[in-house]
């Protein structure tokens, strides 16, 4: 795969600086596409992604996922195409070595009609080679890079935007389609995913009560066979993730001001003590310690 131009990537990487003053997320006014920079260390926190790329053009960021730590930069992209409970941190990041990139959230119902569409000229999707599950980092190549460049330039004129957007969002989506991560992704998004909606279910419901045996049953499989296909697809059990995604979301909340008992309340717990004791079990520390040890949006690079 050749390697892309990386003019193209300075040329991203002037828009971001020109535009952010300040470090945090900003909008692009494009749909779930967002410009970053950090100029300060943060350490791995809980976070919780949902489908999305993240584009590096400046620096490093690192995601753990399950223990398996992801870093990139510059040379590849990461890909997530379900909700994930992850930690995620920008530890490199200073003023002299600013971490700098593009967040970009997939819709994914356009991913979907992209994936079918694909399948319905070049066939199915080959199984995956390697060991790449839950998240995968991709090499940006010239077609990646090209669309990412075009939708971030339509700047910020209203008319480009609304003329523009949307044909350059699926000119990006398809890239990434058509990219090393394009396979992966495709097998999520594709229309047979009981996994991915199973994830999905979880993710919009976690203040719900939630069954293995009924989302086994959504995904029509047994329990023994849903237990091994979602570990295949995001390296956790179905407990894990539900567990996961509850406490990830809840320590998000609480290092955004959120009262422990608030944020306990929301992801879905009845007893105070069980929320305290599972969170103390995964991160080492009571929900207090915690509150006490963070500042509100302490990680500006956590997308809402």
């Amino acid at each position: 795969m050749p390697y892309p131009d990386r003019m193209g990537m300075a040329i991203i990487k002037q828009i971001i600086a020109s535009r952010m003053t300040r470090d945090g997320l900003v909008e692009t006014g494009i749909k779930g596409v967002r410009l970053f920079r950090a100029t300060e260390a943060v350490p791995c926190a809980p976070a919780v992604y949902e489908p999305c790329v993240i584009a590096i053009v400046s620096g490093n960021k690192e995601t753990v996922l399950d223990g398996q730590r992801h870093v990139y930069d510059n040379a590849r992209y990461l890909c997530c195409p379900m909700s994930l409970p992850v930690e995620a941190g920008t530890p490199d990041a200073s003023p002299e070595t600013p971490l700098l990139g593009v967040y970009v959230a997939l819709d994914p119902a356009l991913m979907r009609e992209l994936s079918i569409a694909m399948e319905a000229v070049q066939g199915h999707v080959a199984a995956t080679q390697g060991s790449a599950r839950g998240i995968r980092l991709a090499r940006w190549d010239d077609g990646f890079l090209d669309a990412l460049l075009r939708v971030v330039q339509l700047g910020d004129s209203a008319t480009d935007i609304a003329v523009l957007g949307d044909a350059r969002l699926r000119e990006l989506y398809y890239a990434i389609l058509k990219g090393e991560a394009g396979g992966f992704a495709r097998r999520a998004f594709g229309p047979g995913n009981a996994i991915a909606r199973s994830i999905a279910h979880v993710s919009s419901n976690l203040d719900q009560s939630v069954s293995i045996d009924d989302l086994a049953a959504r995904a029509g499989m047994s329990r023994a066979a849903f237990h091994r296909r979602f570990k295949e697809a995001t390296t956790l059990s179905p407990i894990q993730f539900v567990k996961s995604m509850r406490l990830n979301n809840a320590a998000m909340k609480i290092a955004a001001g959120m009262t422990v008992a608030e944020a306990a309340h929301e992801v879905g717990y009845v007893s105070a003590s069980q929320f305290s004791r599972e969170f103390k079990r995964l991160y080492g520390r009571s929900p207090r310690q915690w509150s006490a040890g963070m500042m509100p949006s302490s990680n500006p690079l956590q997308p809402g």
